[in-house]
C-alpha cells in the first residue's frame, strides 16, 4: 500500500491510494478529486475515456468524505498541491459518504467546534496538527539528547502548584483531590532523586475564561534540573527552543505553507535572546526607554497607521470584487475566484478592525502600567513588539509570583522567576525560576499565602534531606503551537479543546 507523502518516490509508475474524497470538481468528460489519506493531499485526474462509465458516473457524482481507493500513474505537477498529481486508471468506492456538514462556504467557530470530530480532516486542521506532532517529537529528542529522564507525575493531587482559585475539585474515595495544575513540585521530587528530569502531561486550570490563550486541558512540558540556578535555566531554555524551533521549521516546511505561515521569524531563532529584568521591561513597556533606538510606544502608533491603510485598501478591494460579481455575467471559474478571495478578504478586515481596536487600548494600558503588576496579554504583546524573537523578563516582584520561586540575594522583594514571550504577540509560552531552597523561607511563603502546610510537608523534606540549588520551567504546548502556526487562538492546537463552555465533542 502507497501513501501520498511518499508519492515522490513513486513518480512515473503506478500506484493505488486508499483515503477520503476531500474536494471534487468536474469538467467536459474530466473528474478532479483532492484525496487525502491521513499522510497529505493530492490531486487525482480521473479522464471518462479511461475510466469504466459506472466508475466515472460514480465519481462525478461522489459525495465529499467518501472513502475510496484510486489506481493510476504518478505525474509532477508544481502546480499542484505537494508537486505531484495521480492520473487515475481505476477507481473503487469503499464507502459513500452521507452528506457532509462542513460545506466549503464559511462556518461559524461554534458550529466547527461543534463539528471538531470532522473539522479536523481539513487541510489547515490537519497542518496543525502534524506541526503538533513534530513538535511533541523533537521535545522528547531535546531533552533525551540533553540525558533527561522523562517521568511521570500524578493527574489526581491532594495541594495546589499556582494557587487554589483555579483548581478542579474531584472526590478522591471520600477525600478532597484536585487535577493537576503543573507536575513541577513532584518534578522537584524526581530531580533530587534523577538529577535532570521532565515530565509531559495532561494538567488542568479551572479558569472562567475565554480568551484565545486559555485552555482549561492543556500539555505541560515541565523538565526540572538539580545544581541549576536562574542563568543555567534561562541558557536551557534559550538552547531547547532553538532546538524545537529549527527542527518544525525543517521538517514541517509543506505542513507551515499550507497554513500561509510566514517564517521569516521562526528562522530568527538562532540569535541570542535579550534578556530584561522586571523593571527594565517596565520601563520599555511604558516608553520611559528605547530598545536599540525602538520605543514601543511609537512603534504601536505607526502600526495602527498601517492598518488603517491596509483597511483602506482592503475595503476597497471588496467593494470592487462585489461590483463586478453583482454585474454579472462571469465566468463560473472566474465568478468563483472573485467570490472566494472577497471572502477571504472581509475575514481578514474582521481581523484588522479587531487589531484597530485594540492598539490605541494597549498604548494607554502600557502607559498606565503599574509597577509591581503582572504583565497581562496586551501588555506582552506590546513589549515584544520591540523584538523578532523571544524574550526573556527575569526577576520579578515576588508578590506576583508562585510561593516556591527563590528570592534574589541582594533584594529579598524579587524572586527569581522568568517568563519567556514570544513575538508577534503571543505573549508567555514558558515560566520558570530557580526554586526556593531554604526550608524557612520556603515555610514563611507557604504560610503567607494561607495554604495548608500539612499537604506540603513531603515537599519540605526536599529541604530536610540533601537540599541543593536546582531549576526548571513549563512550556505550554498548545501556547508554542499556537505561535509557530501563527493561530489566533489556542482552541485549534489541541484535538479536542477543552474551555469554559465546551465539553464536547
Amino acid at each position: 500500500m502507497q501513501y501520498i507523502q511518499d508519492l515522490a518516490q513513486y513518480e512515473g509508475q503506478e500506484v493505488t491510494l486508499k483515503g477520503w474524497a476531500a474536494n471534487r470538481r468536474t469538467g467536459k468528460g474530466l473528474v478532479f478529486l483532492i484525496l487525502r489519506d491521513g499522510t497529505g493531499f493530492c490531486q487525482t485526474v480521473l479522464s471518462q475515456e479511461v475510466i469504466p462509465d459506472d466508475r466515472f458516473d460514480m465519481a462525478y457524482k461522489l459525495p465529499l468524505e467518501s472513502a475510496i481507493e484510486v489506481t493510476g500513474k504518478v505525474v509532477a505537477d508544481d502546480r499542484q498541491i505537494g508537486g505531484y498529481e495521480v492520473q487515475a486508471t481505476n477507481i473503487v468506492l469503499i464507502h459513500e459518504a452521507e452528506e457532509y456538514p462542513i460545506a466549503k462556504k464559511e462556518h461559524g467557530v461554534d458550529f466547527l467546534m461543534d463539528h471538531r470530530h470532522l473539522w479536523l480532516r481539513s487541510r489547515r486542521q490537519w497542518a496543525i496538527m502534524r506541526v503538533r506532532n513534530r513538535l511533541i517529537y523533537a521535545i522528547h529528542n531535546f531533552f533525551q539528547e540533553e540525558g533527561f529522564v522523562q517521568m511521570d507525575t500524578p493527574i489526581f493531587t491532594g495541594n495546589a502548584v499556582e494557587g487554589t482559585s483555579t483548581l478542579f475539585e474531584t472526590d478522591f474515595y471520600g477525600q478532597p483531590a484536585y487535577l493537576s495544575q503543573s507536575g513541577q513540585l513532584y518534578g522537584e521530587a524526581l530531580a533530587m532523586a534523577l538529577g535532570k528530569i521532565y515530565t509531559f502531561g495532561p494538567t488542568f486550570r479551572a479558569e472562567k475564561s475565554k480568551t484565545r490563550r486559555h485552555l482549561s486541558e492543556f500539555w505541560m512540558i515541565e523538565p526540572e534540573m538539580a545544581f541549576y540556578d536562574l542563568e543555567q535555566n534561562m541558557d536551557l531554555i534559550e538552547r531547547f527552543m532553538q532546538h524545537i524551533v529549527n527542527d518544525v521549521v525543517t521538517h514541517c516546511h509543506f505542513e507551515l505553507e499550507q497554513l500561509e505561515r510566514d517564517t521569516t521569524v521562526l528562522k530568527k531563532i538562532n540569535q541570542p535572546f535579550p534578556r530584561l529584568t522586571y523593571d527594565k521591561a517596565v520601563a520599555l513597556l511604558k516608553g520611559e526607554e528605547d530598545w536599540e533606538g525602538r520605543n514601543a510606544i511609537a512603534l504601536l502608533e505607526e502600526d495602527l497607521k498601517q492598518v488603517q491603510n491596509d483597511l483602506a485598501e482592503k475595503r476597497a478591494k471588496i467593494e470592487e470584487y462585489e461590483g463586478l460579481l453583482a454585474k454579472g455575467g462571469l465566468k463560473k471559474g472566474k465568478m468563483n475566484y472573485y467570490r472566494a478571495t472577497a471572502d477571504k478578504l472581509k475575514q481578514e478586515v474582521k481581523e484588522l478592525e479587531e487589531r484597530a481596536s485594540n492598539i490605541p487600548q494597549w498604548i494607554e494600558s502600557a502607559k498606565n502600567f503599574k509597577h509591581g503588576n503582572d504583565l497581562g496579554g496586551s501588555d506582552e504583546t506590546v513589549l515584544t513588539r520591540l523584538f523578532d524573537c523571544p524574550v526573556m523578563v527575569y526577576n520579578w516582584p515576588k508578590d506576583i509570583k508562585a510561593f516556591y520561586m527563590k528570592r534574589c540575594e541582594d533584594d529579598d522583594k524579587y524572586v527569581k522567576g522568568v517568563d519567556v514571550l514570544a513575538p508577534e504577540g503571543f505573549g508567555e509560552i514558558i515560566g520558570g525560576a530557580e526554586r526556593e531552597n531554604n526550608k524557612a523561607l520556603l515555610i514563611e511563603r507557604i504560610q503567607h499565602e494561607g495554604l495548608p502546610m500539612e499537604v506540603f510537608e513531603w515537599y519540605l523534606d526536599l529541604r530536610r534531606f540533601g537540599s541543593v540549588p536546582h531549576a526548571g520551567f513549563g512550556l505550554g504546548l498548545e501556547r508554542m503551537v499556537a505561535w509557530l502556526c501563527n493561530l489566533h487562538h489556542v482552541r485549534e492546537t489541541i484535538p479536542f479543546p477543552r474551555f469554559y463552555g465546551r465539553l464536547n465533542p
